[in-house]
């Protein structure tokens, strides 16, 4: 019994030397500028920096492999600050939102079927799709809106979710919730955005959204360089000249819109103006 004790203890007190000296050999001093730095970003850790994390990104501004431009969540002021605290440039990088690809709320498009179950976009979509008129619609049950740990989607009063971009961080958590793939991640620049994502050729589409895209292609027309037609739907190439806001002007249901900066989503002059404010009836199938 004792000789098991005395080596144990033995045993132990090699360990912890062995502990201590390894900690003396191998310890490196943190920057204390990680810490002040990963205190001034917004802890957020939305990821749309690239980095896994606001302490990923502060350790990586002060290695000097990054700039604090690198977050847009924070504001310009906020930025300038950091980077004088770390005597850098502040560098600048093009804020990065949510957009969705549609427009079909409650009061310009219509179900097929009444769903009835777990109010949930995904649950619906277990059920033959959701129900919606239009297959690939936004089903409005607010999947995105409750991933949002930023409160940057609400639904709107049609059932719609809309983003406020100086709140959404490109996290792209509304991207895997949604299991229509409606939401995609893009630069605030691409304005020009087609709000519907209708495989459908003709006026049949319309008869479930009015604001469906029809693939009557005027906007490849007038924009050929900027937009082309794949499976009836446009396609904006935003590898090209893409800052074409005449591409909206003829579209005849306003599918295709120009983002302005103040004014939010902005359809063409032919398009139909919708002054419908109550939910178009449901049909049942």
């Amino acid at each position: 019994m004792v000789i098991a004790v005395t080596t144990l203890a033995a045993l132990s007190f090699l360990f912890a030397s062995l502990l201590v000296l390894a900690h003396r050999k191998l310890h490196v001093d943190e920057d204390p500028r990680i810490d002040a730095a990963h205190q001034l970003l917004p802890e957020s850790n939305c990821g749309a920096c690239g980095f896994p994390g606001c302490l990923g990104l502060a350790e990586a501004m002060v290695e000097g492999s990054a700039l604090p431009g690198k977050c847009t969540v924070i504001n310009e002021e906020e930025r300038e600050f950091i980077a004088q605290f770390l005597g850098v440039d502040a560098g600048a990088e093009e804020k990065v939102v949510a957009r969705l690809a549609c427009a079909g709320g409650t009061n310009v498009s219509r179900n097929r079927a009444h769903y009835e179950g777990l109010r949930s976009c995904r649950g619906a979509a277990l059920i033959a799709g959701g129900g919606k008129g239009c297959f690939w619609g936004c089903l409005g049950l607010g999947d995105c809106e409750l991933v949002c740990d930023l409160d940057a989607i609400f639904m709107d009063e049609h059932e719609l979710p809309v983003v406020i971009d100086d709140a959404c961080t490109a996290c792209g958590d509304c991207v895997d919730a949604c299991p229509k793939d409606l939401f995609s991640l893009h630069p605030v620049s691409h304005r020009l955005w087609v709000a519907c994502k209708n495989l459908e050729h003709g006026d049949a589409p319309l008869e479930d959204c009015e604001v469906a895209c029809d693939a009557c292609g005027k906007c490849a027309v007038d924009a050929p360089d900027a937009i082309t037609m794949v499976d009836n739907l446009p396609v904006v190439d935003y590898d090209r000249n893409h800052d074409v806001r005449s591409a909206i002007d003829r579209c005849p249901t306003g599918a295709i819109v120009w983002f302005d900066a103040e004014k939010g989503p902005q359809t063409g002059r032919a398009a139909k103006r919708i002054i419908r404010q109550s939910a178009r009836l449901a049909t049942t199938t």
